[in-house]
């Protein structure tokens, strides 16, 4: 599957410290150490519906790790799937009459064109969970091998009690975990498994429903192993971030940490878990379930700036959860035109402590709102007092760009 085009980055000279993230199975802030490429595995949309700003807040989140690895000299291996076969999926196309493979195709190709148009550096693979099913059979395959895998009248479940380690990466406690499972497509009560949290590794054919002949017989893969089979394949054991949004920490992501260390006897899966927050709208969670979503291709069609919506989003903390505002945005339309008018200008202040002060803001742990009020005051002071400084605020507008993904410069 193909992802979409790239932007350009600029180059800036020197470099900040290293990049310190919040880890959800530590539960501390502590310093990513990627070697020369540093591997990022960012969980993809179910395109069965347009991209919010949910989505959105959540890949600028990594698009911002990503950018300052770069910055920082490493190479950066991302990948991201889609999980393009699904129970929303199928769920949708049977309320509008539309084949599932066609609301996946067109999904998946406008969540492509918003995040060129947000500016998003693609992963280097972009992974659909229907091509992945070669991958996905090999690692139950190997489950199996390990005793991990049972079977319950054709479909094949992932036996949690398997790994001693699980709940390592959420910390939940079982009521929160079997909460949280049966509110995100778990079956916790399904008669014939051997402990309710355990998870579906592989779903039997059923009638009306796509389904690929195997070796594990006619059927589609689950949501958390179709992960694992992606980032194992392209990325291998001890990847340094697994990321997504905060709702992905149980189940996904702490179910996909134990298949792939029951299947590798390897630990970690991943060093750091990043999540970003959620994002509301009118007091609740922007979600396609609930249908309270502010889409991004509206936002486009109403000619805001990209570079506005990258700002609304890093005016808040990304660990934080916040509400979308039309205030917000307003607010973030006037910081983009005052800096475009700074950056602007033929003279202004030094750039090497602005970019210094903006680099130490983002290696703590992505702190977006400290970095603009640094920006902020670069502005202001450069509008009001100028500076001697002639290559100024063009070196501020490459910064920005680079760092954070906003255009000041046409």
């Amino acid at each position: 599957m193909e992802a979409w085009r790239a932007p350009v980055i600029p180059q800036i000279p020197g470099h900040g410290p290293e990049l310190r993230l919040y880890d959800a199975a530590s539960r501390e802030v502590r310093a990513t150490t990627p070697g020369r490429i540093a591997r990022m595995y960012v969980c993809g949309i179910t395109p069965y519906d347009a991209t919010h700003m949910g989505h959105a807040a959540t890949y600028l989140t990594f698009d911002l790790v990503g950018r300052y690895w770069r910055d920082r000299g490493h190479d950066v291996h991302y990948v991201q799937n889609v999980t393009d076969i699904d129970d929303p999926l199928l769920e949708r196309a049977v309320q509008t009459g539309d084949d599932w493979r066609e609301i996946a195709r067109r999904e998946t190709q406008l969540f492509r064109e918003d995040m060129e148009a947000l500016g998003v550096i693609p992963p280097q693979h972009y992974i659909g969970a229907v091509e992945s099913i070669p991958s996905v059979v090999t690692c139950i395959q190997g489950l199996t091998e390990r005793g991990a895998v049972y079977e319950v009248e054709g479909d094949l479940y992932f036996d949690v009690t398997s790994d001693d380690l699980f709940g390592e990466v959420s910390h939940a406690t079982q009521d929160q975990m079997l909460a949280l499972f049966g509110e995100c497509g778990g079956d916790p009560m399904r008669p014939g498994k051997r402990h309710p949290l355990d998870p579906l590794l592989w779903r039997a054919a059923r009638p009306e429903e796509p389904a690929w002949d195997t070796p594990l017989g006619h059927g589609r893969p689950g949501w958390h192993i179709e992960c694992v089979a992606i980032a194992l394949d392209h990325l291998g054991m001890s990847f340094d971030v697994q990321g997504g949004g905060r709702d992905l920490l149980f189940p996904h992501h702490e179910m996909g940490a134990s298949h792939a260390e029951v299947l590798t006897g390897a630990w970690p899966y991943a060093r750091h878990y990043v999540h970003a927050g959620l994002v509301g709208l009118d007091g609740h969670k922007m979600s396609k379930s609930l249908g309270n979503l502010v889409f991004v291709h509206r936002l486009r069609e109403q000619d805001v700036s990209p570079s506005a919506v990258r700002l609304a989003v890093a005016a808040h903390h990304y660990r934080g959860d916040w509400e979308w505002t039309e205030d917000g945005l307003d607010a973030a339309i006037a910081r983009h035109g005052h800096w475009s008018r700074a950056a602007q200008l033929s003279a202004g202040p030094a750039s090497e402590p602005v970019i210094e002060a903006v680099r130490t803001a983002l290696a703590d742990d992505l702190d977006t709102p400290r970095a603009l009020t640094i920006l902020d005051r670069w502005a202001e002071e450069a509008l009001e007092r100028g500076g001697a400084h002639g290559d100024g605020p063009r070196q501020v507008a490459e910064a920005v760009d680079a760092l954070l993904g906003v255009r000041l410069l046409t």
